[in-house]
């Protein structure tokens, strides 16, 4: 069945027909109206309460056609501003928060994301080694200092996930005049620091968007990822993140709570597909929740038969022009 997505205007999203979430929606929905004034952030395939699909030929909401909720929600996102640092819960913490703060905590899930960039895509994902961490904490000074002698002295010591976890809550914690006053000493006084570690662009963009903000020292904390179409990273419970390149519910305690301080691998990896063939590679996550196909048919391939398991899928089309045909109890043929 073909279905409709669900926009999100949210204000970190791009404007107008710059977003690739407002030219899939023009595609997608016939009554979609373009304002070109208007952020279009994301858009929603899937099952979600806060953003479930409609089915085209009935109207029907997909949850009722289905009789059931999908264990994914698929989205597409379009990205202006940076979002905040953000973490997901495990499956257990997701259900008590959820049961205590319903109006914050929307559903009882876990949340394990996979990122693929369809465009050049910059995020912040898990904390650095505790060495490299320690190394800018003693190359931008305004840090040290914000972060204190004590804190630092025991990142000196004992170089570790407890010693980050130390200076990351004291960062965090940290009223918002101090934290604004560091980063403006960092910005007029660091320049060729910042450059020195390719750190510049992303920090003066970060600090433009939301000027002394916690986030913008974040940079100084977690991996800076740089993604190229195709490629992918994975985020499971408890890791950090943002997306780079909004109103958001705030809530530090609750981070600095999930989060995992121990950083996995000195140099964060993009997370490999697996390739079936020339056409087809599949990301799979270590996770049953879902997996991602994607499928890319060369010109001069007349056809290709995809076999895919017996599971709720969703297929989005973003690019080209073919015949699919679905062998199913009512055989269906479309055309996109």
């Amino acid at each position: 069945m073909e279905l409709t997505g669900w926009v999100k205007n949210y204000g970190w999203g791009r404007k107008g027909i710059n977003s690739a979430v407002a030219q899939l929606a023009m595609a997608n929905d016939p009554d979609f109206r373009l304002n070109e004034e208007e952020t279009y952030a994301e858009m929603w395939m899937g099952t979600h309460v806060c953003g479930v699909s409609v089915v085209k030929e009935t109207g029907e909401t997909l949850d009722r056609v289905l009789k059931k909720d999908l264990s994914y929600l698929f989205k597409v996102l379009s990205i202006n501003k940076a979002l905040s640092i953000q973490v997901h819960p495990n499956k257990c913490e997701a259900e008590r928060l959820h049961k205590e703060r319903p109006d914050i905590y929307k559903d009882p899930n876990h949340k394990p994301e996979l990122a693929i960039a369809l465009t050049p895509f910059l995020a912040l994902v898990g904390f650095m080694s505790a060495e490299d961490i320690r190394d800018y904490i003693d190359e931008f000074q305004p840090l040290s200092k914000l972060i204190g002698k004590e804190a630092v002295d025991q990142l000196h010591d004992s170089t570790n996930s407890e010693s980050v976890k130390l200076c990351y809550e004291k960062l965090m914690k940290t009223e918002e005049p101090v934290i604004a006053k560091c980063i403006s000493e960092i910005a007029k006084d660091y320049q060729k620091e910042l450059k020195s570690n390719d750190l510049l662009e992303v920090f003066t963009k970060v600090n433009k968007d939301f000027p002394g903000d916690v986030g913008v020292l974040s940079l100084f904390f977690l991996n800076l990822i740089r993604l190229q179409p195709g490629q992918a990273i994975y985020l499971g419970a408890n890791e950090n993140h943002a997306y780079l390149d909004g109103d958001c519910y705030k809530d530090v305690d609750q981070l600095l709570e999930s989060v995992i301080f121990e950083s996995s691998y000195k140099d964060r990896k993009e997370f490999i597909p697996y390739r079936i063939d020339e056409q087809v590679q599949v990301y799979i996550p270590p996770v049953t929740d879902f997996a991602v196909i994607n499928v890319n048919i060369e010109h001069s391939l007349e056809s290709y038969k995809l076999e895919i398991q017996a599971f709720g899928s969703i297929l989005i089309v973003l690019k080209g022009s073919r015949i699919l045909k679905l062998k199913t109890q009512q055989e269906i043929r479309k055309s996109w």
